[in-house]
């Protein structure tokens, strides 16, 4: 089962990790992104919004990220020596063959 979903806090995350049966029932992904790229990328205009004062407690922008110590997988979207975007389809990939590697793909 793939379960995806926004988690802010630390806390909560390691909570997830620590009902799992085994540690490796649970792939922590960071999607290192800076928050100017996820406004350019926000189809819905939830960060103007938020920006706007009509959304409380927006990820981000009102209220905190606390960025993995340890996730397994980290995708960046911005290499921080290039101003170059890495594309969806290229981060995607990351994820991919992370999950194909460690065998969880596999029927």
């Amino acid at each position: 089962t793939l379960v995806s979903f926004i988690s802010p806090y630390r806390n909560d995350r390691d909570l997830v990790r620590s009902r799992m049966a085994r540690d490796t029932d649970f792939v922590e992904v960071f999607m290192k992104i800076p928050i100017e790229i996820c406004e350019t990328r926000d189809p819905k205009g939830l960060y103007k919004a938020a920006r706007a004062g009509k959304i409380k407690g927006f990820t981000g922008i009102d209220d905190p990220y606390e960025e993995p110590l340890n996730a397994e997988i980290v995708v960046e979207a911005k290499k921080e020596a290039s101003d170059e975007l890495e594309a969806p389809e290229a981060m995607a990939s990351t994820i991919l063959d992370y999950l194909s590697t460690k065998g969880y793909l596999s029927a």
